[in-house]
């Protein structure tokens, strides 16, 4: 499995600096198909700089959740070190 990408990424507006909120669609190649769901993920920075990913899938792959989640989460925060997320 492979997170592909996540497209129309837009950053709902909030008054809380630490705290990013997002909604998007992500694309996902498992090993017989390639599919894609909606998404909505909420980056939270602690106080020591520690950044916590709290994420929602649309239900809708015939795949197991955790290593999907685990899969989204990791090209996330990838796509947050460099700098490509919506500010």
């Amino acid at each position: 499995m492979k997170v592909l990408e996540i497209k129309e990424l837009q950053r709902e507006e909030g008054h809380i600096f630490y705290i990013r909120k997002y909604t998007g669609e992500v694309y996902i190649e498992l090993p017989t198909s390639t599919e894609h769901t909606k998404i909505n993920f909420v980056i939270e920075m602690d106080p020591l700089g520690n950044k916590t990913i709290d994420l929602q899938i649309t239900p809708g792959i015939n795949y197991p959740l955790v290593p999907l989640k685990r899969a989204i989460i990791e090209y996330i925060l990838a796509q947050e070190l460099e700098g490509k997320l919506p500010c």
